[in-house]
């Protein structure tokens, strides 16, 4: 009877771990193919990443005021106008510049670029004061950073302008990540992934209007716009099904496992996308690159989760399996961040090392 407990716990874990790998190399994909003037042709990141916002928001709305399946924080006034809406800026940022590098780079070299995301939130953490220059996490930067460097010099399609949008994005995930410790943290307010889309999601596309307005309304004309109705709502539907899957791998397992999860997405993502995108065209450089990148990944992985086992009382011990109670040493790369499972992740979530949780 044990046994087949203990059999149906793994064969439950191992496959939420499949949706949440299945889902997010789905909806990277999926953007892409939406996005890319030869497939779909729908060359309007903001436009799509606002549709991403807009229903999310109104499934949360509707789970949170409607159905009451989780109730909503005691957010006041202050706190929505000092932590959400910079926080939400930020967010907004990431997916608008992560989102429009698909027109511009391959997927296989996107997701090498975001090797970049842990070296982006040392850096911002250190600058902001929430970390502390380490020389042994010092050393993994440089070698993830040398990696990235050798990996475009080997990238025979190499972009300045798809590379430098997905830099910035990059960065403006680590400095949400960074904001929401000193913010949403030091105010002792907790989200669940609800909640989080309920209050983060609608602020975002508020953001996304302006640009939407300045950049791309004056180039859309509604003739020539290729809108398919199921397209944009599966779209958007497995981006929040991603988000959702995050939060039932969090519950289920621990922080190594989901580590180790996330590199292997990396890993099929970039083999699937030269075979689904022929223009993802892999080079002896562009592998090695990344390979040198994944091993500071890799110890970088290490150290934290060294750090976050060895930082806690004894009485307040966290298991290798994470329970919905989300209790996680709060650093800005151990935060759990379903809002981001995603940059370039269907916009709410998930994206490449958008959190150490995440590796994505």
């Amino acid at each position: 009877m044990a046994a087949k407990m203990i059999n149906k716990t793994l064969f439950l874990t191992y496959f939420c771990l499949f949706i949440y790998i299945l889902l997010s190399s789905g909806v990277i994909l999926y953007n892409k193919w939406v996005l890319s003037p030869k497939y779909f042709n729908f060359p309007h990141p903001i436009t799509l990443t606002m549709i991403h916002m807009g229903f999310s928001g109104a499934v949360a709305f509707l789970l949170i005021r409607i159905l009451k399946v989780v109730s909503p924080v005691n957010m006041t006034f202050e706190i929505y106008a000092t932590c959400v809406v910079p926080i939400s800026a930020f967010f907004a940022s990431s997916l608008w510049f992560g989102n429009t590098a698909y027109l511009h780079i391959s997927v296989a070299f996107i997701q090498m670029l975001k090797a970049l995301m842990p070296v982006a939130t040392f850096v911002v953490a250190i600058v902001c004061g929430t970390e502390k220059a380490r020389c042994d996490v010092f050393l993994n930067m440089v070698l993830v950073s040398i990696g990235v460097v050798v990996s475009s010099y080997g990238e025979i399609h190499f972009n300045v302008v798809g590379t430098l949008y997905q830099v910035t994005g990059i960065f403006a995930e680590a400095l949400r990540l960074v904001l929401t410790q000193v913010l949403l943290q030091k105010k002792g307010l907790s989200l669940n992934p609800i909640t989080s889309l309920y209050y983060i999601a609608p602020c975002s596309f508020v953001f996304l209007f302006v640009p939407w307005y300045l950049l791309e309304k004056p180039a859309m004309e509604v003739s020539q716009i290729q809108f398919n109705f199921w397209i944009f709502f599966s779209n958007a539907l497995c981006a929040l099904a991603l988000n959702f899957s995050i939060f039932l791998v969090i519950g289920r397992t621990g922080a190594v496992t989901i580590r180790v999860a996330g590199v292997l997405k990396d890993w099929i993502l970039i083999a699937l996308s030269t075979v689904i995108f022929p223009e993802s065209t892999m080079t002896g450089l562009n592998i090695t690159g990344y390979a040198i990148a994944l091993c500071g990944v890799v110890m970088y992985n290490y150290i934290k989760v060294k750090d976050v086992r060895t930082s806690q009382q004894p009485t307040e011990i966290i298991p290798d399996r994470i329970t919905k109670d989300w209790r996680f040493e709060k650093r800005p790369s151990d935060i759990y961040e379903p809002l981001n499972a995603a940059n370039n992740e269907g916009s709410i979530g998930g994206n490449g090392f958008t959190s150490d949780i995440e590796r994505r």
